[in-house]
């Protein structure tokens, strides 16, 4: 069996559970779902903080340019970045997963006044630890964000790249999927672009961009055994972070 086969298995029970979590019954109607997105976006968010990592550790962004790495991990982020900050929204218009996110959040009716008010005291020059700590939620949604941004500032690129793909994979599973089409049916003008996000987010980060990622973990860990036993704490780790994020969701709805 191969280390990225090995380090998967190793990941499956808590994966499982992850699917398993209660949160995706809690949201059955659109009240659930609007303050579902308004915790939900914050984890968008940090996603783009943790791919934005690597790109810096992996490729040149300084100047003057010198190449930097390996070509084909430089090839495979950048093309990553470009599709998370560069995607289509539902009219064919360039925009981030984020920002389509937020317009998602807009038309339903869920508030962004959370996750303005973080970007504010960061626009304000407050520090990313004290602003998550200053912020007005839930404490799970803080210990969400403070883990992925100890993994940024203090763990190795190995570490970053298991923890982006394993970690922060959008695990949706068919229930939530059910729930969506049936809230859809009801609020189609509510929640049209929602739907899309979903079905995008599916469509790239769950096929090219998830075997790209692979691919990228395999790079950087190689035949280093304690890369790959490193790699794998810290994604098991992540993922136990993410189900006590939706703990924290579903204690607010």
């Amino acid at each position: 069996m191969s280390s990225i086969e090995q380090l998967k298995l190793e990941l499956n029970n808590t994966r499982e559970a992850l699917l398993a979590h209660p949160v995706y019954a809690k949201i059955n109607d659109l009240s659930g779902l609007i303050q579902f997105t308004q915790y939900h976006v914050f984890a968008v968010w940090d996603f783009m903080s943790l791919l934005k990592s690597l790109q810096i550790n992996l490729t040149c962004v300084q100047l003057p340019w010198m190449p930097r790495g390996v070509a084909n991990t430089r090839f495979l982020i950048n093309e990553i970045v470009a599709g998370e900050e560069s995607d289509v929204d539902e009219s064919g218009n360039r925009i981030s997963h984020f920002e389509l996110y937020l317009k998602a959040m807009q038309q339903m009716g869920a508030s962004t006044l959370l996750i303005d008010h973080l970007f504010a005291q960061l626009q304000n020059g407050k520090n990313i630890q004290q602003a998550i700590h200053d912020a007005s939620i839930p404490a799970e949604v803080k210990d969400f964000l403070l883990f992925t941004f100890d993994v940024i500032e203090n763990q190795p690129i190995h570490v970053q790249a298991a923890v982006f793909t394993f970690g922060r994979e959008d695990l949706i599973p068919d229930m939530f999927l059910r729930i969506l089409e049936k809230i859809y049916a009801e609020y189609p003008e509510k929640v049209s672009i929602f739907k899309y996000y979903i079905e995008r987010h599916i469509e790239v980060d769950g096929g090219h961009h998830s075997q790209l990622a692979l691919e990228m973990v395999n790079s950087l860990c190689g035949d280093d055994e304690t890369k790959w036993i490193e790699a794998t704490a810290a994604s098991i780790q992540s993922l136990k972070v993410r189900a006590r994020l939706w703990d924290g969701i579903v204690s607010g709805l």
